[in-house]
């Protein structure tokens, strides 16, 4: 059972997504029967996934992009590389501070290595 999106905001956004894919469609000259035909769905389909209708599959929207040469959208959307609210929400979850027990030496065995006056050790490495 398809849920109905009941958000105006979301509906607003699904609309605006149909109404790109319909842009991009026609900007390449594919007519709604070429393009369902390379989509592998209906016609019908096709026009619905141009009205923003939630009911259309995912798996549609994947082969409408990959048929107009924009697949790579889909990997990157909500890429956590970009996600400015997640990558706000990792910093803020960091410690304030790092205390290590008093007395304790640093990890590793044996020779430490010097760092130098910018941060890094003989061999570059910050850390």
């Amino acid at each position: 059972m398809a849920v109905k999106v009941s958000s105006l905001n979301a509906r607003r956004a699904l609309e605006a997504l149909g109404a790109n894919i319909k842009t991009a469609r026609l900007k390449r000259r594919i007519s709604v029967k070429g393009f369902a035909e390379r989509i592998g769905v209906s016609e019908r389909t096709v026009i619905r996934l141009e009205k923003g209708d939630d009911g259309v599959s995912i798996g549609t929207l994947a082969m409408a992009c990959l048929v107009l040469g924009e697949i790579d959208r889909i990997s990157e959307f909500l890429d956590p590389g970009s996600d400015d609210t997640g990558l706000l929400l990792d910093r803020e979850a960091l410690p304030k501070r790092i205390d290590r027990k008093r007395g304790a030496k640093p990890a590793g065995s044996g020779k430490e290595k010097t760092a130098l006056p910018d941060g890094d050790d003989d061999e570059g490495v910050g850390f």
